[in-house]
């Protein structure tokens, strides 16, 4: 079992909590991490990250290609249980169409192939207007949660060195 990151993730550590010019330590213990088999994202997630052509997609470009999870046979039972769930739920059909076209449907089934944790910053909220990540996974017998309680569970730790 591992953690596999939404996009979100990514995304916001960038934008507000981790930047790389003030916490690289954050970008590499997701390096170690991955390298321990602990963290992982999907090759959907990484689709969207490099769509937007910024020092973040250099980040994930530059990471092994072993970090972002590729469906394969396996996966396929996986992607119709996630389907399957999702269409029996009361989504309206452009919260369905919108969920089973974005890297969100690639992250659930394939967590759910390795029966691996998700880690999001969305929150559960059911709403028929739109399928999130944890209301999924909930659906499905997974775990979600959020990035500082993969932290937290991991035991990162983030000291400062030496001033610069």
């Amino acid at each position: 079992m591992a953690y596999l990151l939404d996009s979100n993730v990514l995304i916001t550590a960038k934008r507000i909590h981790y930047g790389f010019d003030f916490c690289p330590g954050f970008w590499n213990w997701i390096k170690v991490q991955h390298a321990a088999g602990a963290v992982f994202s999907v090759e959907k997630v990484l689709e969207e990250l490099r769509s937007q052509q910024d020092d973040l997609a250099d980040w994930v470009n530059a990471l092994p290609s072993s970090f972002f999870l590729k469906p394969d046979a396996a996966t396929a039972p996986h992607y119709a249980g996630v389907t399957n769930w999702v269409t029996n739920q009361d989504y309206h059909r452009s919260a369905l169409n919108e969920f089973l076209r974005t890297a969100d449907y690639h992250l659930v089934a394939q967590a759910l192939q390795g029966q691996h944790h998700v880690v999001t910053y969305e929150v559960p909220g059911r709403s028929p207007r739109r399928v999130k990540i944890p209301d999924a996974c909930l659906g499905l017998g997974l775990t979600s949660l959020l990035p500082h309680e993969l932290l937290r569970r991991q035991r990162a730790s983030f000291v400062l060195g030496e001033a610069r």
